[in-house]
């Protein structure tokens, strides 16, 4: 089996979080086949599930955004750092893959990615090395990273000049904003950075770049001027580079779009140039999407778009009720090492009984609007609510609940089985983190 068969095809056994007790090791594409159903109880739990029909709606759904406005997708990879996943999307026709590290866009290059965007900035040596190993390694590949310093040029040329035989680099000139991340400040220190990549022969300036999600309110009107005047520089950068003749490619790369405001700076990637222009949206959270921040930041895009079937939540995490101390306080068996726990607490979805007669989701109960998610431990959860739904839980209850920001529950579990509309295991998916 070759590297890249082994990594999307990976043996599992019990000793993944999640795998069954009874059984021996599978292999990934041997998951589906073996008639798992997790309300049945044939998965220990907690577990972390992705529902199969959601995730090829969401593939589906921000692929046609991305083509429906003349754009590539570069889906973040970090996400979930799953080389079926990166597979499924760019099955689904995704340009290629954005990376935040060396380390991960490895991962990607093994599963098949050809085209690999860094958005972070690369400056080590050993990253360098790194770049210039796997480009001699893999004929065609093409890796794009981000520069926002003079600093930052000064280390990859130096690193240059100690290896002569090394292609230059593809950068993309980063844009920032004031008491954010990286990125370059002001228009003046943009085109200064500029003309110091093109007179380099250590790199080749190929486009922009920005990140607009940090600013994210969900509040459209507060969005759209904080996107508009983000973009009007971005823009106005690239023209100036455009028309100064700085720019090292014939296509022009301008790319934006985190996973909350996209379709505020999708509008905006293709800017009129002397030069053709590639626009690459680059949001990641969209596969699985979530309960929380990014459904409530999808219900803004909606209404901005007009669209009624916008992305879904594809990820649940079930859990058993394992003590019912005091009045009032359910504790379930899952916590900091299985939920996503960093924006928001877990949001409870249903609940089935133990005493159900058939496990299945017609037998799936409601709950409160009170039910709540108050507090984490390592391994336990701490429910909160009240009226007789919540007086009648008892140790063995199944409890399902939703997540907000699907990158850091992905980051808890080396696999996840991918479920049918009974919740049998139909797939799987395995991470890298």
């Amino acid at each position: 089996m070759s590297v890249t068969q082994d990594l999307l095809d990976p043996l599992l056994d019990a000793t993944f979080k999640g795998f069954p007790h009874h059984s021996g090791p599978l292999r990934r594409s041997q998951m589906g086949a073996q008639g798992w159903n997790v309300l049945r109880g044939d998965l220990p739990l907690p577990i972390a599930l992705i529902k199969q029909d959601l995730l090829r709606h969401n593939l589906r759904w921000m692929q046609d955004f991305a083509a429906s406005r003349g754009l590539g997708l570069a889906p973040h990879g970090k996400t979930s750092m799953s080389p079926q996943l990166f597979q499924m999307q760019m099955d689904a026709g995704a340009w290629g893959m954005t990376f935040a590290t060396v380390t991960q866009m490895r991962t990607g290059i093994s599963a098949g990615v050809q085209r690999c965007l860094i958005a972070n900035q690369v400056f080590t040596a050993l990253d360098l090395q790194g770049i210039d190993a796997m480009r001699r390694e893999h004929p065609g590949l093409r890796v794009v990273f981000l520069v926002d310093s003079a600093q930052q040029l000064a280390l990859i040329k130096a690193w240059r000049q100690k290896n002569p035989s090394a292609q230059p680099f593809e950068v993309l000139l980063e844009m920032g904003v004031d008491g954010g991340r990286t990125g370059c400040r002001t228009a003046e220190q943009a085109l200064e950075l500029a003309g110091r990549l093109h007179n380099s022969s250590a790199v080749r300036l190929v486009g922009v770049e920005c990140y607009e999600g940090l600013a994210a309110q969900g509040n459209t009107a507060q969005d759209q001027l904080y996107a508009q005047s983000l973009m009007d520089r971005v823009e106005a950068v690239a023209r100036a580079c455009d028309a100064q003749n700085l720019f090292d490619s014939d296509e022009v790369i301008v790319t934006a779009g985190g996973s909350a405001i996209f379709d505020l700076v999708a509008a905006r990637l293709k800017p009129a140039l002397r030069r053709p222009v590639l626009g690459l949206l680059r949001s990641g959270c969209y596969v699985t999407h979530d309960q929380g921040t990014y459904q409530r930041m999808m219900r803004a895009v909606a209404e901005r778009t007009g669209c009624t079937d916008g992305l879904e939540a594809a990820m649940e995490v079930w859990a058993c009720v394992q003590s019912c101390p005091e009045p009032g306080l359910v504790i379930l068996a899952a916590g900091k090492r299985d939920l996503s726990y960093d924006w928001e607490m877990p949001r409870p979805l249903a609940v089935l009984p133990q005493s159900a007669v058939e496990r299945d989701p017609a037998h799936l109960q409601p709950v409160g609007e009170d039910w709540k998610v108050v507090a984490l431990n390592d391994q336990h959860a701490y429910l909160r609510g009240s009226g007789a739904a919540f007086e009648a839980l008892g140790v063995g209850d199944l409890v399902g609940l939703g997540i907000s920001h699907p990158c850091t529950t992905f980051d808890k579990w080396r696999w996840m089985p991918v479920v049918d509309a009974s919740y049998t295991v139909c797939d799987a998916i395995t991470t890298c983190f």
